[in-house]
């Protein structure tokens, strides 16, 4: 028998906190315990009850652009992640629990300061914060920021390259073709040239990202 408590208590409103949610259009949120059809254990997850009309694209497009300034990430790399993600949806909640626009984890989203992950202002702020921080920490190589976006910093360091994951491969994959479509980006960290190399060309080149017919993603400096 399927098993499904709904926790009435956790069902209220979240408050809007910042201009990306309108005051009164905050989501009406629940807590559910189900049981899990592969293993029968309990789990609890949200679901949102209300789902209150979603930004028009050109405010989300501000929020991104803003975020992106503030943090030095390319704008077009953050909405193909949010494509990937949740498809725009500031509302969309995933069964391990990551929540809104960029699907933040709640411990992500406390660690990057981010008290309503349903507010897409704050979620877009978070997230932008959060992919800077992987760019910092693996330089070379985007897509292990990707891959630690997806599948944590841990699992990244563990394996020392993308996880084998299919769900993390999959994810890299698709947010680096929509990435690979859009606006090139002019200052994203390559790998360095071989040692006993030179070069008098500038250390930061523009760089152009592209996709090949296996879906690995390439860089190469123009």
């Amino acid at each position: 028998m399927r098993f499904c408590l709904i926790l009435l208590l956790l069902a209220a409103p979240l408050r809007p906190e910042s201009r990306g949610v309108a005051a009164g259009a905050a989501p009406l949120v629940r807590s559910v315990i189900r049981s899990d059809a592969r293993t029968g254990k309990l789990v609890r997850q949200l679901e949102v009850v209300r789902r209150p009309a979603p930004l028009p694209a050109e405010e989300v497009g501000q929020l991104v652009r803003e975020a992106a300034g503030r943090h030095a990430v390319d704008p077009q790399l953050i909405h193909s992640v949010i494509r990937v993600e949740s498809n725009y949806d500031p509302y969309a909640i995933s069964p391990k629990g990551a929540r809104g626009l960029m699907q933040l984890m709640p411990a992500t989203a406390r660690r990057f300061g981010v008290s309503n992950s349903f507010d897409p202002g704050q979620n877009i702020e978070g997230g932008a914060k959060y992919l800077k921080h992987l760019i910092e920490l693996f330089p070379h190589d985007l897509r292990l920021a990707l891959a630690a976006y997806n599948a944590g910093e841990q699992a990244v360091a563990k394996y020392g390259w993308i996880p084998p994951y299919t769900e993390t491969r999959d994810y890299v994959n698709k947010v680096a073709r929509l990435y690979s479509k859009g606006k090139q980006p002019e200052s994203m960290a390559v790998s360095p040239p071989p040692e006993g190399s030179a070069s008098e060309e500038p250390e930061h080149r523009p760089i152009e990202v592209f996709v090949d017919d296996q879906g690995r993603l390439h860089y190469r400096t123009r």
